[in-house]
C-alpha cells in the first residue's frame, strides 16, 4: 500500500448519505437496525445491523456485535464485527473482538485485540479458519496423510 492516495471523495460521499444518527451524549440500549448508513457518536449497548455503512465517531462506543457493508471506526467497539466490504480502524479506534471483512485497513496507533478473518466473495459470508483450509489442501494433494 505504498504510495496510496487517500480517496476523500468516498469519505464525503458516505457522510452525505447518513440515514440514522446517534448523537454525542445519547445512550441507546437495544439492537439497532437500519437500511441506510448509520453514524454513531453516542453509546450503543446492543447489536448494530446496517444494510450499508456504519461510521463510529471518536467519542462513540458500541458494546455488541456489528454487521454492515462497510465500517469506519474511530471510537470503541466491544464485540464481533462482520463487514461484507471494507473495515477501517482509524488511529483513535479500539476494537476488542473478532473481525470478518473482505478488506481491512488499520491505522498506526489503532488498537485491535481479537482474530481477523479475511472473507472473499467465494465464501459468501461463511468464514473458513485458515489452518483448517491448509490442512484440507494438504490432504487433497496427498503430501502428508498424517495431518
Amino acid at each position: 500500500m505504498l504510495g496510496k492516495t487517500k480517496n476523500t471523495n468516498a469519505a464525503s460521499e458516505i457522510r452525505s448519505k447518513i440515514g440514522t444518527l446517534v448523537g454525542a451524549g445519547a445512550v441507546f440500549n437495544g439492537d439497532l437496525s437500519a437500511p441506510e448508513t448509520i453514524r454513531i457518536d453516542g453509546i450503543i449497548t446492543g447489536n448494530c445491523t446496517c444494510e450499508k455503512d456504519l461510521i463510529l465517531g471518536a467519542e462513540g462506543a458500541i458494546k455488541g456485535n456489528i454487521s454492515v457493508q462497510n465500517v469506519i471506526i474511530s471510537g470503541k467497539v466491544e464485540g464481533d464485527i462482520s463487514a461484507r466490504g471494507k473495515l477501517e480502524l482509524l488511529s483513535t479506534g479500539r476494537v476488542v473482538g473478532n473481525i470478518t471483512a473482505k478488506s481491512l485497513v488499520i491505522d498506526e496507533d489503532a488498537y485491535f485485540d481479537g482474530r481477523c478473518i479475511m472473507a472473499s466473495d467465494s465464501q459468501k459470508g461463511i468464514p473458513v479458519h485458515p489452518a483448517s483450509a491448509a490442512l484440507e489442501d494438504l490432504s487433497k494433494d496427498g503430501t502428508d496423510e498424517s495431518l
